[in-house]
């Protein structure tokens, strides 16, 4: 399938009315990212994935990358004339800051174009998310030199850039680093390797600026010791022009279950003398540095969760409109699959799902925005920096989780058809399950929940959240939208968000307790906050578009199918953190 429309009239209602976009243009001096301006890059975006990028992702699927023996990564047809269209349309630019060529606008904007990347091709979207994100990291922290001989070709898309964190002894933990920097006048020399490099090599761009954490000669052990560097493909002449080749290669490519057009390198540095690199922030502050990286990383990874749901969606909604199968209930020959009750369930379940995963990634984004508004009073910007930084774990372990299951129901809607590739939405299924696992897996997100954004700050942020959905489930609003009957469901999975927050801060210094709990506290707790979102989105279509328009009606059964069907999923959870470690303990080690 290359067809793909991007819903961006939802997209923006979303941004606008239910993540807060609105409300922050205008506290926040985005004065000029008007709604027509904001709706011309969303039309504009849409025409571009659909038209360049949508063609490429069954192609990309079945070709895959290949390395040659000049340890070059040649990518599928189609990729490299997408990729320059991306860069000349000035897609890269969008939330950057105009000193270096960036658009200037909000970071939150940049978030439902990228949602269409995603989900015309998620393997190609992922070179201009880890160049995004290395922008980032390179505008927060490097040296005012470095940024000028980097970051005008970076934001321009003319260079691409990376992130490179894991060894092969050294995963998720990365105390166990040992790619080794050693000083050398103005620069470092690099020698070690990584593996799991997302386009670390490729033939897209004319240069790629790979971020390496390394260790100095006289590091301290531990994650302590870890500095970063910026290491160029092509080493840069004073001018900013392409040099010659820098003593870095992608030497392997990993054969994975999805993504198969994203080469996934295992990257060698310093095979000679070793690779030139910069430092990037202090030394061995590395870690802090990448960071600014990862966080946003993390809410892009949970975007992507979105995309390839809403992709999945759109595919099989229109597969259960054609296919004819059975008879369904009160008629009397073969029925198209949409009227099978069953059915119905299921593609309402992937909707519903995809609706509530934008609604929180959108608001997670907003929040950062707020966040990093320097003229709003600093109490204002704390606030909004705990609710990012709490939104973080949720956008990017919730998200990702029901892309699994939603990618899951497009295959079983589909029947034996969706066993078979051909139908293309089987690749869906396989692109989607690293989204769990890259970028600190969903148990590493759900421990953070409890003890960075949780235990640490006693709760504080959690309470915050808990206080707004109060506010807004006793208004007169929320009344307007909900029977009797859900309001009080959606009342009991606030109240049990609370009572799972407080067990938390009771027994938050216990190892094995967190351990044990943290992922059904992560679920739990973005249920009810993505619940607390479709009630203000089912508040803010009937406020916008009127009571009686089919957008407000259909957010409106949108949102009680979440409250009457995936809101119930709390009490399971909060049942199993109750129950603590003991059942998950009990089973020897021998025995299993």
């Amino acid at each position: 399938m290359t067809d793909y429309r991007a819903p961006t009239r939802e997209m923006a209602f979303t941004l606008k009315h239910v993540a807060g976009f609105s409300e922050m243009t205008k506290a926040c001096g985005y004065e000029d990212a008007s709604d027509d301006l904001v709706s011309a890059i969303l039309e504009e975006a849409a025409k571009f994935s659909s038209s360049a990028i949508a063609p490429t992702n069954a192609i990309g699927d079945r070709t895959g990358v290949r390395l040659d023996g000049d340890y070059n990564v040649a990518t599928p047809s189609g990729f490299r004339e997408a990729y320059q269209q991306y860069a000349e349309g000035g897609w890269a630019s969008l939330q950057f800051e105009t000193e270096f060529g960036g658009q200037g606008l909000p970071f939150s904007l940049a978030i439902p174009v990228q949602e269409m990347w995603h989900a015309a091709n998620m393997a190609w979207g992922l070179c201009p998310l880890l160049s995004q994100g290395a922008v980032e990291a390179l505008s927060e922290n490097a040296s005012d030199t470095l940024k000028e001989l980097l970051l005008p070709k970076m934001i321009s898309g003319q260079w691409t850039g990376t992130m490179n964190l894991t060894e092969p002894q050294s995963g998720s933990d990365l105390s166990g680093i040992r790619t080794q920097a050693r000083p050398e006048g103005d620069a470092y020399r690099i020698k070690g390797q990584k593996i799991y490099i997302t386009w670390g090599e490729h033939d897209m761009a004319e240069n790629i600026i790979h971020l390496v954490l390394a260790r100095l000669p006289d590091a301290p052990p531990g994650v302590k010791g870890i500095s970063l560097f910026a290491v160029p493909k092509y080493l840069i002449t004073s001018s900013g022009d392409i040099g010659s080749r820098n003593d870095c290669r992608a030497v392997s490519l990993e054969h994975k279950l999805g993504i198969h057009a994203s080469p996934t390198c295992v990257m060698s540095f310093g095979d000679e003398e070793g690779a030139i690199g910069y430092l990037v922030g202090e030394e061995n502050r590395g870690l802090a540095c990448m960071f600014t990286m990862m966080n946003n990383a993390r809410l892009t990874v949970g975007l992507q969760g979105v995309s390839i749901s809403e992709r999945t969606y759109q595919q099989t909604r229109d597969y259960v409109f054609e296919r004819t199968q059975g008879t369904a209930p009160g008629e009397s020959g073969p029925s198209k699959l949409i009227r099978h009750p069953d059915v119905r369930r299921m593609l309402m379940t992937m909707r519903t799902l995809t609706e509530a995963a934008r609604a929180l990634a959108y608001t997670g984004c907003v929040a950062v925005d707020f966040a990093s508004a320097k003229d709003l009073p600093e109490e204002i910007r704390a606030r909004y920096q705990r609710r990012a930084d709490l939104f973080t774990p949720l956008v990017k372990g919730w998200c990702t989780e029901i892309a699994q299951e939603v990618t899951s129901l497009g295959i079983q809607c589909h029947g034996g058809m969706g066993f078979i590739e051909e139908t293309g939405v089987a690749q869906h299924y396989r692109d989607a399950r690293i989204l769990p696992i890259y970028e600190g897996t969903n148990g590493i997100q759900a421990l953070d929940l409890i003890g960075r954004k949780t235990v640490r700050s006693k709760g504080q942020a959690m309470a915050e959240l808990i206080e707004d959905m109060h506010m807004l489930t006793t208004s007169a609003n929320a009344h307007s939208v909900l029977s009797a009957e859900r309001q009080a469901r959606f009342d009991q999975a606030v109240a049990c968000l609370e009572e799972a927050t407080q067990v938390v801060l009771e027994r938050g210094e216990e190892d094995q307790f967190v351990g044990a709990v943290a992922f059904d506290y992560l679920m739990l707790s973005s249920i009810v906050t993505a619940g607390w979102l479709m009630v203000k989105s089912a508040i803010a279509a009937e406020e916008h578009c009127g009571e009686q328009d089919s957008f407000a009606e259909n957010k409106r059964a949108i949102t009680n199918f979440f409250m009457d069907h995936i809101l119930p999923r709390c009490s399971g959870h909060l049942i199993a953190l109750r129950s603590g470690e003991e059942a998950v303990m009990a089973l020897p080690e021998s025995e299993f």
